[in-house]
Formats: structure tokens, sequence, C-alpha cells
């Protein structure tokens, strides 16, 4: 009787910077060094939001996401500065590029974090350890910055993984070690389990991944919906996700936060005009043309509401989207409102096949509500 062959694993690495706009902030000046920095939103007046603190400054509690004027009653001598993109975009196709010399399989999720799949990397080095060990030291002596590596067989333990020895670390967790590993990892450690989530799982008394291990798959469908039967597969460790190179834009977007609230139209398109400029200069440069055009409302009393409209055809000029946006924003009465955010999104990108019994005139409106 043969012996059936030994199952081949991916080798799956997720890199993920560490504190990667306020390191490159550190690096870049010396006078940030050593001291607690908050890159976002400055407290002052309405505040906005932290988009990434130093190490110093985390060390208070300070946190992505969390309101700036928080942050600063955690820090009072912290430093918050506004975050400089076009330095951290030009950090993060460097880094792109350290990635490239060993392998193509490349799927960034932002512009500090990436997953690589290195089971044939270009250098026939062979081991995933070693290959995420060089990609550290590279990021370090090249860009002087620091990441963190988690190396595994799929990309969620990988990505679990990187964050366990923070700052500069490097955690591997191989096949015969992730069933444990997972039956030990608290819910809310779980890629996916938000807050609401997890206080629901706590309440029901599943506390860490071998609470829900004891859960059939049933159990959990009925009790999470469609994640119930992510949760029964990744607590056995089963991740079939491919690394994904092409990751396709579903959308381009921009909004803005105002210091004062909006009161009157002439305000509102005002202030959409200067978004809906970073919404064509972003379509320009990705060479896309988007079907859907939506709105995005906050009020002072923070109640959203989304507004959309869809053409036939992909649009890109910024007369069309102007209008478009403007036309939304009037359908929602806007007089006699407060608001304090707008937003423009523009998606369904490409064209759809359209099959009309009969030829419409030419010059007919394509323009329909979704």
């Amino acid at each position: 009787m043969e012996t059936p062959p030994a199952k081949t694993h991916r080798k799956i690495i997720h890199i993920d910077m560490d504190a990667f706009y306020a390191s490159v902030e550190q690096r870049d000046f010396p006078e940030y060094r050593g001291i607690p920095l908050v890159v976002g939103g400055l407290p002052e007046g309405r505040g906005g939001v932290v988009a990434t603190a130093s190490y110093e400054a985390r060390k208070f509690g300070i946190r992505s996401a969390m309101s700036s004027k928080q942050a600063l009653q955690l820090c009072p001598h912290a430093t918050f500065i506004r975050p400089r993109f076009p330095a951290y975009k030009e950090a993060s196709q460097k880094i792109r590029e350290i990635f490239s010399r060993y392998t193509d399989l490349i799927e960034p999720l932002s512009l500090d974090e990436a997953y690589l799949d290195v089971t044939e990397d270009k250098l026939n080095i062979g081991s995933a350890i070693e290959i995420a060990k060089q990609i550290k030291q590279a990021i370090k002596d090249e860009l002087q910055l620091t990441a963190s590596a988690g190396v595994s067989i799929n990309k969620f333990i990988a990505k679990i993984a990187s964050d366990i020895n923070k700052p500069d670390g490097l955690t591997f967790i191989g096949p015969s070690a992730i069933e444990a590993f997972m039956e030990k990892l608290a819910v809310e450690k779980f890629h996916g389990v938000g807050k609401v989530t997890a206080t629901k799982m706590k309440n029901m008394g599943l506390h860490i991944g071998g609470d829900l291990k004891k859960l059939t798959l049933d159990e959990l469908t009925k009790h999470f919906g469609k994640a119930g039967n992510f949760y029964y597969k990744i607590v056995r460790g089963i991740d079939e996700r491919e690394v994904q190179t092409g990751r396709e834009t579903k959308s381009v977007s921009a909004e803005d936060t105002f210091a004062y609230d909006l009161t009157t139209t002439e305000e509102m398109e005002a202030e959409l005009d200067k978004i809906i400029k970073v919404v064509h200069e972003r379509l320009i440069k990705n060479n896309l043309k988007g079907r859907t055009v939506t709105l995005k409302i906050k009020y002072s009393d923070f109640k959203q509401i989304t507004r959309n409209r869809s053409l036939l055809t992909g649009i890109q000029d910024i007369e069309t989207i102007s209008l478009l946006a403007k036309q939304l924003l009037a359908a929602s009465d806007p007089e006699d409102k407060k608001i304090r955010l707008l937003g423009v999104t523009l998606s369904n990108f490409g064209e759809i096949e359209i099959k009309p019994k009969h030829e419409p005139s030419p010059d007919q409106l394509k323009l329909f509500p979704l």
C-alpha cells in the first residue's frame, strides 16, 4: 500500500510596518524622535482623528482611530502633526520594491502592510522565515524603518502572527502549532470580530477560540450568519484564500469634516467643489471611469445619509461629477440643516452591456436612480 504524498502548504508572510506614518516623520525630522508623536487631525477646534501614534505616545494609551482630543487628554505633552501622504507613499513604493526581489505574489492591504506568497521565491531561498528576516533587514538598512513579520501557511494566521511581537518582531506559527494557537486566542483578536460581535460572543460564554470550536457549524451559522462558517474554519486553522496580486479598485472617494457646521447651500457647494477636485484627480491618476456617484452627508447631530445616482456609461469629467453631486445635495433638502461632513464616491467602474428592446432616442437622458 502506497504512502500518500505529504500535504504541501503555502508559505505566507504578512509584513506590517511599525507605526508607519509616525516612524517616517521621526526618521525625517530628528526633533520628533523619542517623543510622543501623533499623526492625524489636530485637537484644536472640533479636532480630528489619530491616524498613527508613535510608540512613545502609545505608552499613554493613544491608539489609531481615537479622537485627537482624547489623545491630548491622555498625553497633554504629545506633539500633533498633519499627515504627509506623499512621503508615506514614496516609502511604501520602496518597500514594495524590496518585496518584489523575492516574489511577484504581493497583495498590498494599505500603504503599510501586505501579504507575500513565497511558496516559490525568486532567489530560491526556500525558507519563508529567512526571507522575512532579509526583508526586515533591507527595510531597516535602506529606509531606516522597522517592520514586523508574521509567517505561516495562510493569510489569517500570518496576519495575527505579525502583531504578536511588535515592534520589529518576527513570529512563525507552523502547521502543527496552528490549532493549539487558535484555541487559546481571545475572540477579540480574531480579525473581523469587532466590539459588538466580541461582546455578543462573550455574553454567550465564548471567550477564546477553544470555546468557538465547541459549537457546530449549524450553531455558529445560527448565531452569526455567514460569518459563522468563517469562524468554524478559521478556529481550525483553515484559510484557503490566495494572495491576490490584482486587488481591484472598487471605488474612489474623498470626504471632509468641517471646522464649523455648513448651513447654506452656497457653503456646501463650495466645499463639494474641493472634494470633487480630489476625487477627479484620483480618477485621472488611476485611469478610471465610474458609473455611480454617491454623496455622503453627516449632520451636526451625527446622523448620516447617503444618496446615489447611476449612469449607463462611466464618467471621469469633473463637470458631470459636480452636476450629479450637487443634484443629490439639492434632493436631500439641505436648507436649514447643519452639515459637519460631506463626501463623494465614484464606483461601478467599467461599462455595462445594454440590451434595450428598442433603440432610445439619441438625446434621451441616460440617468436613473439606483
